[in-house]
């Protein structure tokens, strides 16, 4: 979180917490019945679904709104597209139909994708992109009557996936914008699968398949040239600019058009340049025969089994949910020296050497720079501890990795052990082998490592000061004797932020690869306005903090995300909202919680204002927004029409389109 630093002045640990101020319902919210309805049915194939993919699944916003004219649009159950639009006078909803999709016709036998919700993506008033969640992209302009025009179909094409024979898979729409005069560029994510060939490499020697990495998604940049030419009666490739791959998929995209780059929100997306390496074969001359115990191939007398062994530079052990690794350390190194830095993929270790003089450490001191882990562990929970064991030369400095695909096993730790890389801290850049280490430590031997936790834990719950900093004791009174660590935590969604040029080239801006905790996204509907820049309320502590990115002078200068408001307590508040399905926020003003509405006692909606940052109370409003007859709710957007350009949040569920006014 280099990029997201808190003011302190902006936060308030007197903070009390929210006080209602009821909203009448019935001058708020108004019903109205939907002809054409959408549907959260389960869309799935026969494949397996991912946890990421159920997480992206529940958090998909149905409706697409146009910032242009104030319109929206979505796909119903038949697949039809459907444009929502709010007359002038009464601020009521009118739908029209523009245009019935083609229903695709999947075989029995075969084993296709895993399909997609239906998407929509507004260029501009006139021009819609719609994909069908089965793999193809349909261009439609929207006359100002009647029926859409088609322009194109296009596919996603790529090579066969593993299994399957189709050539294109299924795809969402996450954002649409005019990067030039003559060009627009359309954001799609996919699901990775991995082509034949590349599967069939990963099997081992002993005919086995390793353990399953973690599923993968892919960022596609479409690039269309304007004004399109019409061939409807053709479906085409897709004109891929860019392509980037990640851990999960985006929740939220933006375009800046000074910096002409994207914006990711997400996982961290790295770019594909090629794909897999081809199958190498060795030459008979470079097959070596497998040694037996004790044998010397090489013709170099062997070591005496008596003879001392190099220690490994590390041990290590693993739990379901953890990875603990004890490097030794001289007693006498200084806390000072010793820089540990934690990333969502690699791990930092430096040590100083303390040595006087010309007298340096006897034991090699670790040495590890962004060094890539094996798997992916949870930054904001990882520590670690230094035991220095005074009555001993050395002491041991241990390292609590916390798992975040917890139940994973890994089979070492780094990712290129075994492999051959420049050795660490070699000004020659000569290539060492990457020693891999078994998992050999002893648990018995974190005994003292254990008791220095337990006492951590202790100081944490008992609310003394853990860090020994003179921080003070316990948490502010309205989370006091009310914390509950594992709702806590799981709170807000883990996420990068990755900025990607509109050509696909180095971006002017900067990658955070540190996770951040996002609390809430910027309301549909308002992103896109000149006035408005992107905006992120982050978790910090039970606080939630809004950053907003600053509009850059120049495409030169790099824009900076700036503290400018605290919803204090909003991490804790949220945490107790287990039906959350959108929390999306307008500025400083407020932030809304959305409940599902799945359920007959859910569909609420919690507001949460902002408020200064000395005040001690804050307000809160409930409204019904969702469940019962409406259904649960499935998509949001924030226009504003009228002759006052009143703001008004449109709630789209599966039986009606639900009015919320009066709100912001």
């Amino acid at each position: 979180m280099a990029n997201f630093k808190p003011n302190r002045a902006l936060l308030n640990p007197r903070f009390e917490g929210y006080k209602l101020s009821p909203i009448l319902q019935e001058q708020a919210v108004s019903h109205y019945g939907l002809q054409y309805r959408p549907s959260q049915m389960n869309v799935s194939g026969r494949s397996h679904v991912t946890f990421q993919e159920v997480q992206s699944r529940i958090s998909h916003n149905h409706l697409a709104l146009c910032t242009q004219d104030g319109s929206a649009a979505y796909v119903d159950e038949e697949l039809r597209v459907v444009s929502v639009k709010l007359s002038e006078a009464a601020l009521e909803p009118g739908l029209r139909l523009l245009y019935e999709l083609p229903k695709p016709i999947i075989s029995p036998e075969a084993d296709p994708p895993q399909r997609e919700y239906p998407s929509v993506g507004f260029l501009d008033a006139s021009s819609i992109f719609v994909s069908d969640g089965h793999g193809t992209l349909y261009a439609l302009t929207i006359p100002n009557a009647g029926p859409a025009e088609l322009v194109g179909t296009f596919e996603l094409a790529i090579p066969a996936t593993y299994g399957s024979s189709r050539s294109a898979v299924p795809f969402r729409i996450h954002h649409v914008a005019q990067t030039a005069p003559d060009t627009a560029i359309v954001v799609l994510s996919s699901k990775h699968y991995p082509s034949a060939a590349a599967t069939s490499s990963d099997v081992t020697s002993s005919g086995t398949r390793p353990h399953p990495k973690s599923p993968e998604f892919d960022v596609w940049a479409a690039r269309f040239t304007l004004p399109m030419t019409p061939v409807p009666d053709q479906t085409r490739a897709l004109d891929i600019l860019w392509h980037r791959r990640g851990d999960d998929v985006p929740i939220y995209t933006f375009y800046d058009a000074l910096q002409r780059a994207f914006m990711l929100v997400g996982a961290s997306y790295r770019t594909i340049d090629a794909g897999p390496d081809p199958l190498y074969t060795p030459t008979p001359d470079e097959l070596a025969p497998i040694p037996r115990a004790n044998e010397n191939l090489d013709g170099t007398p062997a070591p005496p089994s008596n003879a001392l062994q190099k220690p490994p530079p590390y041990s290590w052990t693993q739990t379901p949910d953890s990875v603990t690794i004890a490097i030794p350390l001289p007693s006498s190194t200084p806390t000072d020296a010793i820089k540990i830095a934690f990333s969502l993929r690699t791990l930092t270790v430096l040590v100083r050497d303390a040595g006087s003089g010309d007298t340096p450490s006897a034991v090699p001191l670790p040495r590890y720079d962004m060094k890539p882990l094996w798997d992916h562990v949870q930054p904001s929970t990882s520590m670690w501890t230094f035991d220095r064991a005074a009555e001993r030369r050395y002491g041991v400095l241990t390292l609590h990795l916390d798992k975040a695909h917890e139940g994973t096993r890994w089979p070492q730790v780094f990712a290129a052990a075994g492999a051959t890389a420049p050795a660490l801290g070699s000004k020659t850049g000569v290539a060492d082998e990457e020693e891999e280490v078994p998992e050999t430590l002893d648990p018995s031997e974190l005994y003292a490592i254990r008791e220095a936790l337990e006492k951590y834990t202790a100081a944490l719950q008992s609310g003394e000061d853990a860090s020994g900093l003179g921080l003070g004791r316990g948490v502010p009174s309205l989370a006091k004797d009310e914390m509950d660590d594992e709702l806590d935590v799981s709170v807000g969604r883990s996420a990068c932020v990755t900025w990607v040029g509109a050509d696909g080239t180095a971006a002017v801006g900067y990658d955070d690869d540190a996770p951040l905790e996002v609390l809430s996204t910027p309301f549909p509907g308002t992103d896109g306005a000149d006035a408005d820049r992107p905006s992120l309320v982050v978790k910090n502590g039970i606080d939630g903090v809004v950053y907003e990115l600053g509009a850059a002078n120049s495409a030169e200068q790099r824009p900076e995300w700036k503290h400018t408001s605290t919803y204090s307590a909003l991490a804790f508040v949220l945490a107790s909202k287990r039906d959350t399905r959108f929390t999306f926020h307008v500025s400083s003003r407020a932030v809304l919680a959305f409940e599902s509405g799945s359920s007959d006692l859910g569909g609420n909606v919690y507001i949460y204002r902002g408020a200064p940052a000395k005040e001690k109370w804050a307000k809160q409003a409930v409204l019904k927004a969702g469940g019962g007859t409406a259904g649960a709710l499935l998509g949001i957007g924030l226009v504003t029409a009228g002759p006052n350009a009143e703001p008004v949040i449109l709630c789209l569920c599966e039986g009606e389109l639900i009015l919320l006014r009066n709100v912001l």
